[in-house]
């Protein structure tokens, strides 16, 4: 680039946009990068506070923001994902399908410790829909070294920093355990609460059984299910340490795999994870908590079961930082820190 004053910048290329600035009416470009200035243009540009101004000049060693800015998004892109068009030498990227957002955080780090460039993305592990924002990136000079985006390329190595993992259709069987509901002594208000949050994805519901509290009993209803085809079982009611709650020594006894019992999560803390059999069949044990409050870690772990993963101990250890809902008066979850 070549600094020059704006009056004698006629007939040279602009090497970067320049925008103009009106609250409440306007934050756009009023010349683009490329454009040849003419008279006209000179109290534009000083109106908008441009006394010298940047022109082109070409440089082999060095590259345009616009350039580097593509090259960052080529290293964050993926499969079901599409740029925006680069403004400001800012590009960002936007999701072409509904799933579940994964990010290579330590690729992110490392590049965003380069200097000189940025990546800024919304959480991992949390659902997005398409058309919503992933990711913004952007060099933070007008132009760049061309050995830095080298750099940058090295660091992001064979593989993007982000993925979405489309949802897949599930056959999901409730059991409803309680012996309180068993008998018709109350009317269970567990289970509708389940199909409202199921209803946001693509589940059949295969069957729903009602057990009482006899473990036994639940386990019977839970392989019934799974003869039945369910490939997702979620299971209400006894998930707490007193002596007649035993959905836990239920589920273990289909032979199933635990995973975890208990999350580092409020609400949500007597909960059950484990997967049945060679197909790795979640089979989650909800506590009563997700009945009534109105963002539990059923909410962090349902979109991730939704969408394939197949979550291990650890995934759930580090939940604890951001792992207590503060059950605000108006939920803007996931907007918010809950799970983060």
């Amino acid at each position: 680039m070549k600094l020059m004053r704006t009056e004698d910048a006629v007939g040279q290329i602009l090497c970067h946009d320049i925008t103009q600035i009106i609250k409440g009416v306007t934050k756009d470009a009023v010349f683009r990068k490329g454009h040849i200035i003419r008279e006209e243009d000179i109290p534009v540009l000083l109106s908008v506070g441009k006394e010298h101004i940047y022109i082109w000049e070409n440089n082999e060693n060095m590259l345009h923001e616009n350039d580097a800015a593509q090259i960052l998004y080529d290293i964050c892109k993926n499969e079901h994902m599409r740029p925006s068009e680069i403004k400001e030498g800012k590009i960002e990227l936007i999701a072409e399908c509904d799933g579940l957002l994964k990010i290579d955080r330590e690729k992110l780090n490392r590049i965003n410790s380069l200097g000189e460039m940025m990546i800024a993305s919304r959480h991992g592990n949390f659902p997005v829909k398409a058309g919503d924002k992933i990711a913004g990136t952007r060099i933070i000079p007008l132009v760049i070294e061309k050995e830095k985006m080298e750099r940058a390329k090295e660091a992001g190595g064979d593989t993007p920093i982000f993925e979405i993992m489309p949802y897949q259709k599930k056959r999901a069987g409730i059991v409803t355990t309680g012996n309180e509901v068993f008998h018709g002594r109350i009317q269970d208000t567990f289970t509708p609460v389940i199909l409202e949050k199921l209803s946001e994805y693509d589940v059949e519901i295969v069957g729903h059984e009602i057990s009482d509290d006899n473990h036994e009993r639940i386990t019977a209803c839970i392989q019934r299910l799974l003869d039945a085809g369910a490939d997702m079982l979620i299971c209400t009611g006894g998930m707490s340490v007193d002596p007649d709650d035993r959905t836990p020594l239920a589920i273990r006894n289909t032979g199933a795999d635990i995973v975890t019992y208990g999350a580092p999560v409020l609400p949500g803390a007597m909960f059950l994870l484990a997967y049945y059999g060679e197909q790795k069949i979640p089979v989650m044990g909800l506590p009563g908590c997700v009945m009534y409050a109105k963002r539990t870690v059923f909410d962090l772990v349902l979109p991730r079961i939704m969408a394939g993963e197949v979550l291990e101990k650890k995934d759930m250890d580090i939940l604890g930082e951001g792992g207590l809902c503060l059950s605000c008066p108006v939920c803007t979850f996931p907007n918010c820190g809950f799970g983060k």
